[in-house]
């Protein structure tokens, strides 16, 4: 990205709560200041992947680049943390932009509650009663009948996340296709989810939801007791972050398929 020279003035730093964060906030500041966040070229998230997905969130209509440094757990998201050439790193660093999953979900109240996910939109049993989920894909049905702990749909920048963990395929962040996913499926028993094209609608229906509510949780926005929800990606929004080179999170999610 060497066409991108952001003015040293002109970066805005965020950070979790955490101690150690807030003192390489501390550090940061001191040495290249703090713009507020609407006059910033740039911004800079302090901790894990947690506050990377928190900053995405707030700034998802401004525009503005993302570069995090982890000062978290995790930080599959973020870059080494480093306090030198902070700078000069954000000259030289990539791009990756991605958009986020639009959500719509309607409870058995009737209530409409729409939100955005930038890793996946998962659907969960509330009660020790299993969910059973309709599918339907363009408004075509693909499964009358799911019986299972819940379902998700993932984005690429999400399947190394929650996805991932219940089985879900990681796919390459340029790939245009979004990962729909069992959680603990007991029938069918062997379907292990499908890839979708990343244009198509997706609405998930909750059989019997009165006896078996579910929830629907947008990255951490949460509805309870759904009765439909219909998910698509949100083509009118897009997100920069970005990455040391080698380190893009393009590199990251290949290596996550061929690591331990």
């Amino acid at each position: 990205m060497p066409d991108f020279r952001p003015d040293p003035k002109s970066i805005s730093f965020v950070a979790s709560p955490a101690p150690d964060a807030q003192e390489a906030l501390a550090r940061l500041v001191a040495r290249y200041g703090n713009v507020p966040a609407d006059e910033a070229e740039v911004i800079i998230a302090l901790g894990g992947d947690g506050v990377m997905l928190q900053t995405l969130h707030r700034f998802i209509d401004s525009g503005k680049p993302i570069y995090g440094m982890n000062r978290g757990s995790v930080g599959f998201l973020m870059n080494e943390y480093a306090e030198d050439g902070l700078v000069e790193r954000i000259w030289t660093a990539e791009r990756s932009v991605i958009h986020p999953l639009a959500m719509t979900a309607i409870d058995v109240h009737g209530e409409r509650r729409d939100a955005v996910a930038i890793n996946e939109v998962s659907l969960l049993r509330q009660t020790s009663q299993v969910a059973k989920l309709r599918i339907l894909v363009d408004g075509n049905e693909r499964m009358g009948e799911l019986v299972s702990d819940g379902v998700l749909v993932a984005t690429p920048a999400g399947s190394t996340a929650y996805n991932l963990s219940v089985n879900g395929p990681i796919l390459p962040l340029n790939t245009p296709l979004l990962a729909l996913t069992p959680i603990s499926p007991f029938r069918p028993r062997r379907w292990r989810g499908a890839l979708l094209p990343d244009h198509v609608r997706i609405r998930i229906e909750v059989l019997e939801a009165a006896k078996r509510p579910v929830s629907a949780t947008a990255d951490h926005l949460e509805v309870r007791e759904v009765a439909t929800v219909d998910i698509a990606t949100d083509r009118n929004r897009s997100m920069i972050l970005l990455h040391d080179p080698g380190h893009s999170l393009d590199e990251r999610i290949l290596r996550e398929q061929f690591g331990p």
